[in-house]
């Protein structure tokens, strides 16, 4: 499966997680509703019966929600038309919820239109009450023109959700399997990105090694023969190619092993004062032999004005071996121009060649450690998909910035600005 078929598949369960989440929040809240709309109808159930227990007002049967009123969620006012001793109004009352499952407790006051003023209060707690003893709780004084029963439930959102509980949990354990796929799908994808990365990575370091082992085996083979001892041209000649596929092998382990090593945090900078385009010109005279072979052009356009830099000379001086290699390897007639420019404090060098370029979906991972642009030979080119990581690492530490343009078949160009102090 490849990466973009697994983006796909982690973008459409990413939407159907996010469809599937909110369809179960919009019949959680239905549900909330519906139990809203069933606790309102048991406490006027309740009080349909508590009129029919004792007798305080006179009223058709049809009446009834003329004489409740309901000013908020947790407050129910009855009319009443006498005053019911306490203890028997209390009693019913509680009564009257237990049958209709009004199980939230209540706080209870009788209002008498005649003496203006509360003549009692009581606080009726249920078996499922959530605070039993908590009766502190004032109610306040309504000047209505008829004596009334207050009756205030502190706890009905509780309640309710208590009673939701089952619901509540098997969304939440919804929500966590829900939330489990997509990161599970994007851990597989990142595992599958890093072994993608490391079996490039194992290929390209069997390449790169294979080739000098092979020739540095054919000529060991060659010198140990009796015969050479009598051909000193030949002698030297395998001599020379050992010595030559040595001195490769080690510089590229050096490469990757400092490279492997290297961590921002850690990349410690021994900065000197130095002429930039001097260094430049060194670089390229040590990689002579590479621009003969592969019958490179080198365009040299640095700024003629003195300019000197403060940084970590043995680390740029990697920079721009890089930057320059690739340059090379990756152009069929390499030509490649080099320029650098001084201004407003900073130190800007340039690296543009003519060669395969680089995709736009390719740019956004070419400085990642062991990443190589997929080509269709992953041996056209040798290299570890370490150089551009170093690259940037180096950057990043002397406070710098690179960018890259490039357009395919047409070349590419990697810019870096430094501070010169």
């Amino acid at each position: 499966m490849r990466s973009k078929t697994l983006k796909w598949i982690l973008l459409l369960s990413t939407v159907i997680i996010v469809i599937i989440i909110g369809v179960q929040l919009y019949w959680l809240n239905k549900v909330y509703k519906f139990e809203e709309r069933e606790f309102n109808n048991n406490v006027v159930k309740s009080v349909r019966g508590l009129f029919e227990d004792i007798d305080i007002a006179d009223y058709p049967g049809t009446q009834l929600q003329k004489l409740i009123d309901h000013p908020d969620l947790n407050t129910f006012i009855i009319e009443i038309d006498s005053i019911p001793p306490k203890d028997s109004l209390s009693h019913f009352l509680i009564s009257e919820f237990e049958d209709f499952e009004v199980l939230s407790d209540c706080k209870m006051a009788l209002y008498d239109v005649g003496s203006k003023k509360y003549l009692y209060q009581l606080y009726l707690p249920t078996a499922a009450s959530l605070n039993p003893r908590e009766t502190q709780i004032d109610l306040p004084e309504l000047e209505l023109d008829h004596s009334y029963i207050y009756l205030y439930f502190p706890h009905r959102r509780q309640y309710i959700v208590q009673k939701l509980g089952w619901w509540i949990s098997a969304t939440i354990l919804l929500f966590l399997v829900l939330l489990a796929l997509p990161a599970t799908l994007f851990y597989l994808y990142k595992q599958k990105t890093l072994n993608e990365l490391q079996k490039d990575f194992v290929n390209n370091f069997t390449h790169e090694f294979k080739t000098p082992l092979a020739v540095m085996k054919l000529a060991s083979d060659v010198l140990v023969g009796p015969a050479i001892l009598n051909q000193p041209d030949r002698l030297k000649q395998y001599s020379l190619i050992i010595k030559q596929q040595t001195e490769h092998l080690q510089y590229q382990v050096e490469r990757l092993l400092k490279t492997a090593t290297t961590d921002e945090n850690f990349l410690t900078l021994e900065k000197t004062n130095f002429d930039p385009n001097d260094m430049i010109s060194e670089v390229i005279t040590q990689l002579d032999p590479l621009i003969k072979m592969k019958n490179a052009k080198i365009d040299l356009q640095l700024d003629p004005k003195y300019v000197v830099i403060s940084a970590d000379k043995p680390h740029i001086s990697l920079v721009v071996v890089n930057l320059v290699e690739n340059a090379i390897k990756y152009s069929e007639q390499p030509l490649v121009i080099i320029s650098t420019s001084a201004q407003n404090g900073h130190f800007t060098l340039s690296v543009k060649d003519n060669g395969v370029g680089i995709k736009k979906e390719y740019l956004k991972h070419i400085f990642r450690k062991f990443y190589r642009i997929p080509t269709g030979d992953v041996h056209n080119v040798k290299g570890f998909g370490l150089g551009l990581n170093f690259v940037k690492k180096v950057v990043d530490a002397h406070h710098g910035k690179i960018t890259v343009n490039s357009i395919p078949e047409i070349g590419t160009e990697f810019k870096i600005v430094l501070p010169k102090l």
